[in-house]
């Protein structure tokens, strides 16, 4: 009994099992109301009464582009046609290598794509076969005790047998005694036969399966680890050749020399490790940092506020020029985002793209995020562009009350899991990060929204919203609260010596 449980405790040891959540799906603590329950509802006042609807004069129409499965440039697109349904999380994933696949292909998130490694698997399967190791030795000498042990009662047995029949004739003028003593005799007798014949041979022959399926399984662990240390020969190498040139941010690695826009590696803070990002180097004099970017759907923004602190997506890849000339999708990181605009006066930069390639753009040329202890309050001004002062004016379409409540100057960051905005704080179900599909610096509840949710073709409904919100990719100005662009970019750089020579650049760059 011992050793079954022994052995019982030693599977179970090595089972795990994981679980996901979906943001939209965690628990409040109170059920959520709709707006017809809201004690709103109905007033100007209400964050979701306001948004313009299909009759509105700002809704934007525009024919619904042909998918050909290729881009302008002729590659095939990685993603897919439709748009995102409401009742589905996103189902296209980044391609990725696992781990225990074994090799070097796998990015490191500490040093970029400088140093992957998988060769710590080489370690743990070697201290899972130490381990095994133990149980199979302390199982076969349990096994061998168990077979002396056996054999040692055979012995036995037949002792006794003899002793049985030596008996019945020694005492064969004392039938009645004989009997009576033969009688117990035999029956101890036959219940240790049984033990032996039956009950020891079936324990023996399930400890032997046992310690056969344990030894199959170090026999691949030791494969798994010879293919390991096979691949762990040859040097690594890397989907991305970082430039040498480096420096605080971007624009001091133009000016190093760095002209080339692709992935670099900066350091604001010689007391951290330094951290991958896009620079612009083109664009309006170049030196610019990308902190956010949409293009295709491929990443999730609905995250957690850990993970808008710290960053998420794809900084860049390679299409084939052996370095990585081509943005992906992805949040540079609320931290790093604040301290880039600590270090000197900082402009911001939003490129917008519709469905027709439209270009529509929006320049601040002061911004601002606070630290993590002031939940990254948000500070911009000095707009020109042609999407329109969405995030210092509010919606152009609205007034009042209903406008001032889509500003987003001064407002903090919100995440579904971090309810920072002004929409009834304290009440779980009115948190506009959780209906509009990504972290913001979200009022009550916005008229920009480059976090949120991507719609292919543009238009999209409140069928089609998650909770029937305006939760595109909106920039209100531009499009309208229900249409939802195709790209988005959000670039940062500090300001030139003279406001006047950096308004004149980018009013250059708008102009062609």
């Amino acid at each position: 009994m011992k050793l079954t449980l022994v052995l019982l405790f030693c599977i179970s040891a090595v089972q795990a099992q994981t679980f996901e959540y979906d943001y939209d799906e965690i628990p409040t603590g109170q059920p959520e109301t709709t707006d017809a329950e809201s004690p709103n509802a109905g007033t100007l006042q209400d964050p979701r009464g306001h948004r313009p609807i299909v009759d509105s004069a700002y809704y934007y129409r525009r024919n619904q582009p042909v998918y050909t499965g290729q881009n302008t440039d002729g590659r095939r697109m990685r993603y897919r046609t439709q748009p995102t349904p409401s009742t589905q999380r996103s189902s296209i994933v980044e391609e990725r290598v696992s781990p225990d696949a074994g090799g070097c292909k796998h990015l490191s998130t500490d040093k970029g794509v400088l140093c992957p490694t998988g060769c710590e698997l080489r370690t743990s399967l070697l201290k899972e076969e130490k381990n095994t190791k133990l149980i199979i030795d302390d199982l076969t000498l349990r096994l061998s005790n168990l077979t002396r042990s056996t054999n040692t009662i055979h012995v036995y047995v037949e002792n006794l047998d003899h002793e049985m029949q030596r008996r019945q004739t020694q005492y064969s003028g004392n039938n009645q005694i004989v009997s009576s003593y033969n009688a117990e005799l035999e029956d101890r007798f036959a219940l240790i036969k049984d033990k032996v014949e039956s009950t020891l041979p079936s324990t023996i022959r399930m400890m032997r399966s046992v310690v056969q399926s344990l030894k199959a399984k170090l026999e691949n662990l030791r494969k798994a680890v010879l293919t390991q240390k096979e691949f762990c020969k040859r040097p690594c190498t890397v989907t991305c050749n970082i430039p040498v040139v480096t420096g605080k941010e971007c624009n001091e690695i133009y000016e190093k020399g760095g002209r080339e826009s692709q992935m670099y590696l900066i350091n604001p803070d010689s007391f951290k490790a330094p951290y991958k990002v896009y620079c612009d180097m083109t664009t309006a004099e170049g030196g610019w940092a990308l902190i956010q970017s949409r293009q295709d759907g491929s990443v999730d923004f609905g995250r957690s506020w850990d993970a808008y602190k710290n960053g998420f997506g794809n900084i860049a890849f390679d299409v084939g020029k052996g370095f990585c000339d081509t943005p992906g999708e992805y949040w540079l990181g609320n931290d790093r985002i604040s301290q880039l605009t600590k270090l000197k006066p900082t402009e911001l930069f939003f490129e917008m793209q519709d469905w027709e390639d439209e270009q529509l753009t929006a320049h601040y040329t002061k911004f601002r995020v606070q630290n993590e202890v002031n939940n990254y309050r948000l500070f911009i001004d000095g707009y020109s562009g042609t999407a329109g002062n969405a995030l210092l004016e509010g919606a152009k379409m609205l007034s009042g009350v209903n406008k001032t409540m889509t500003i987003h100057q001064n407002m903090m960051f919100s995440t579904y899991n971090r309810d920072n905005d002004a929409w009834e704080p304290g009440n779980p179900a009115k948190q506009c990060a959780r209906e509009d599909g990504g972290g913001w610096w979200y009022n009550r509840c916005h008229s920009a929204n480059p976090n949120g949710r991507y719609y292919w073709g543009g238009q999209y409904t409140k069928e089609m919203a998650k909770h029937g919100t305006d939760d595109g990719i909106v920039w209100m100005d531009a499009r309208g609260s229900w249409y939802s662009l195709k790209k988005m970019s959000m670039k940062i750089r500090p300001q030139f010596p003279t406001s006047g020579t950096q308004q004149q650049i980018v009013q250059t760059y708008l102009e062609h």
